[in-house]
């Protein structure tokens, strides 16, 4: 049966705390440094930037170990920077540059890494879930105990693949995650207009999928849940769902004005609720750390995105020949 809305938090070190609060300031700053380069015009294509979601994919992230896989839709950079890719080859890959993770053929919404098992950012939406479950099926094929973690939006959640999808996983057992980032708005149409159930998690009982929801702007709860819902699929159980309930401070792409919405709305959102905030606060109320502490860390993050930028700035265009390089066919069909 599925499960309440989970209240647990774990207990973490000063050093995890840390941690945590590195990696959700440097999705931060390199998304902020996204947006410059976009707007001057070195980004093309579309942008989707994950500005206050951050504590999602650093709290599931927390919760991986080697072997585990994460494949996404296109609001991407976060989930890349979180499982360890190097934000060089990130930023060079936004800018269509050699040095980028698809040498440059990818962009911002389909770039991949085989080391860290990062199988993509997808443009379509939902069209991710079924690949999600069949990674996690090849897993369970192989015999070992990794975990996939399948990442898609409320507004996704209303496509009927991802009903197929959870339909196939229930009944082979298959060890993935869903993972529902609800930023309540999916394109530009709110929750309450667009999705008939106000708990998107609750549709995985149909399947007999258990699942819960979680303040997607606290980290330690996403780690909570998450240490939950990989326990439950490591174990052979099969499959979970995670609807983390998250807020964007950007419009859905940097070319959407979010009109949908108040100012007043986000900046309320920003002041009470931000993820990154709320770990500085744990950090300087227990003493774990001093403002100087968190300054040199935020000079730190600073220095590696702007040299992400500079390295992305300095990296060649991709050579002519690229364009036949990395596909299936050699040969084009003659017509008969």
């Amino acid at each position: 049966m599925a499960t309440k809305k989970s209240a647990k938090t774990p207990n973490v070190s000063a050093d995890e705390l840390k941690s945590y609060y590195r990696d959700m300031l440097l999705i931060r700053r390199f998304e902020e440094k996204a947006g410059q380069l976009y707007g001057m015009g070195l980004i093309g294509g579309f942008c989707h930037l994950y500005i206050g979601q951050e504590a999602v994919v650093v709290g599931l992230e927390a919760t991986a170990k080697e072997g585990d896989s994460r494949i996404t839709t296109y609001r991407d950079h976060g989930h890349m920077l979180a499982c360890g890719m190097d934000p060089n080859g990130v930023m060079a890959e936004l800018t269509g540059r050699e040095d980028g993770y698809s040498k440059g053929k990818g962009g911002s919404m389909h770039m991949f890494s085989k080391e860290k098992r990062f199988y993509g950012g997808h443009g379509i939406v939902g069209a991710n879930v079924p690949l999600g479950a069949g990674i996690a099926f090849a897993d369970k094929y192989k015999g070992n105990d990794n975990v996939t973690f399948t990442y898609f939006g409320d507004g996704a959640a209303n496509q009927g693949q991802v009903y197929e999808t959870f339909n196939m996983a229930a009944l082979w057992d298959l060890p993935v995650i869903f993972v529902i980032e609800n930023n309540q708005y999916a394109m530009g149409t709110s929750q309450q207009r667009s999705t008939s159930s106000a708990e998107i998690w609750e549709r995985g009982k149909a399947f007999g999928i258990p699942g819960e929801a979680v303040d997607g702007m606290d980290v330690l709860a996403v780690k909570a849940a998450g240490e939950k819902a990989v326990a439950h699929c490591r174990s052979g159980e099969g499959p979970y769902i995670l609807e983390i309930k998250t807020y964007r401070y950007r419009g859905h792409s940097m070319s959407d004005p979010a009109k949908y919405r108040t100012r007043e709305e986000v900046q309320k959102m920003r002041d009470e609720r931000d993820p990154i905030e709320q770990v500085r606060k744990l950090l300087l109320t227990g003493d774990h750390a001093t403002e100087d502490d968190l300054k040199s860390i935020d000079k730190e993050i600073k220095k590696i995105v702007n040299d992400s930028a500079e390295f992305a700035k300095n990296s060649p265009e991709p050579a002519l020949e690229e364009l036949w390089t990395d596909i299936y066919a050699t040969e084009v069909p003659q017509e008969a």
